[in-house]
C-alpha cells in the first residue's frame, strides 16, 4: 500500500508531477496537489495540446476542455469548448459541489468563468497561427496522437482519497463546437476512492464508445487490479471495434489503484509518468503487444 502516488500522461506532463509529488508528499489533499500539476502543463506554450499555445480549431480559436472528479463524494466539474481562460481545470473544479450544473460548456462556461473571477487568457499563439496558416488547406484526416494529446492526471494522497483531473485543447482543426472524451465523466475520466481512478487519452470519439474510465474503475471495483482493469478495458474497447467497425482509433489509458499501484492500457505507444512515496518521478514508454501492454523507462529519440 503506497503512502500517496500520482500518474500522468504523456512525457510533457514529468514537470507537473513533480510539483503534483512535492505537495502529495507534504500531506496536501489530491485534490488541491493535482490541480497544480494539470496547471503546469496547461501554462507551458511548448506543449501544443493543452492551454495556451494549443492547437486551434477549424476557424483559427483555441477551444479548451477540463474535467475533475473526487473520488471520495464521485462529485464532478466539467467544462468544454471554452476559450478566452487560462485554465480549464480550475475551472472544472469549482464546478464539483454544485447540486446541479456541474458540466458547462460554451457561452455558459465562460459566462461562468468571468463571473467567478476565474483568468481570462488568449491562448492561440503566433507559433500556432503559423501552423493553422500552412495546414488549413490540406485535407488530412483528423487523427489523435499527432499532437493534440489530453493530459490527465489521477492522484492518491495520504488520507486514501482518490481523484482524476484532465485538459486539453481537442483535435486539431476540429469543427467548431466539438467536444471529445475529456470533458464527459466516464469516458475520459473517472474516480471512486472505493475502487480506484482512471482516465483516457487519444481519439475521444472512439473512447466514449465504452465509456472506457468507468469501464476500468468498474473493473477494478469487482477485484481486478489496476495494471489488469487498464489492459482489459482498452483491449475490450479495441477489439469490439475492430469487430464492428473493421479497425479502431489510437486510444490509452491510465489507472491508479485504491492501493496506489498504477495501470496502463493501450492499442498504440504512448508516454506517462508516474511516482510515489517510494519513487521519484519517471517518464514510461508504454506499447501494445496483443492484448498486454509493455512497458520501459522512456528514452530520448
Amino acid at each position: 500500500m503506497k503512502k500517496w502516488a500520482v500518474i500522468a500522461t504523456w512525457k510533457m506532463a514529468e514537470n507537473g508531477v513533480k510539483i503534483t509529488s512535492r505537495l502529495l508528499s507534504e500531506g496536501t489533499a489530491g485534490k488541491e496537489a493535482v490541480i497544480d500539476g494539470v496547471a503546469d502543463v496547461e501554462d507551458n506554450p511548448s506543449f501544443h495540446s493543452v492551454g495556451y499555445s494549443g492547437r486551434p480549431n477549424r476557424d483559427c480559436r483555441v477551444f479548451l476542455d477540463g474535467g475533475f472528479m473526487d473520488g471520495d463524494t464521485l462529485h464532478f466539474g466539467a467544462v468544454g469548448a471554452v476559450e478566452g481562460f487560462r485554465s480549464p481545470v480550475r475551472i472544472a473544479k469549482s464546478l464539483i459541489d454544485r447540486e446541479a450544473n456541474n458540466f458547462l460548456a460554451g457561452p455558459g462556461a465562460e459566462e461562468y468563468a468571468e463571473r467567478n473571477g476565474f483568468e481570462k487568457r488568449d491562448n492561440l499563439t503566433e507559433e500556432m497561427k503559423e501552423l493553422y496558416q500552412a495546414e488549413k488547406e490540406k485535407r488530412k484526416k483528423l487523427s489523435a496522437y499527432d499532437g493534440h494529446d489530453t493530459v490527465c492526471f489521477l492522484t492518491l494522497d495520504q488520507a486514501g482519497s482518490l481523484c482524476a483531473a484532465v485538459s486539453t485543447s481537442g483535435l486539431f482543426m476540429k469543427d467548431p463546437g466539438r467536444l471529445g472524451d475529456s470533458p464527459v465523466c466516464g469516458s475520459g475520466f473517472y474516480a471512486d476512492s472505493e475502487a480506484g481512478a482512471a482516465a483516457a487519452t487519444g481519439m475521444g470519439e472512439e473512447i466514449m464508445k465504452g465509456c472506457l474510465s468507468y469501464a476500468a474503475v468498474s473493473m477494478m471495483k469487482h477485484g481486478m487490479s489496476a495494471m489488469e482493469a487498464a489492459q482489459k478495458a482498452v483491449s475490450d474497447l479495441n477489439d469490439t471495434l475492430i469487430r464492428r467497425n473493421g479497425h479502431a482509433d489510437p486510444m490509452s489509458l491510465i489507472c491508479l489503484g485504491k492501493d496506489g499501484s498504477f495501470g496502463v492500457g493501450t492499442n498504440i505507444e504512448f508516454t506517462f509518468v508516474t511516482a510515489d512515496d517510494e519513487h521519484e518521478a519517471v517518464v514510461m514508454t508504454a506499447k501494445p503487444l496483443g492484448d498486454r501492454t509493455v512497458i520501459s523507462v522512456y528514452e530520448e529519440h
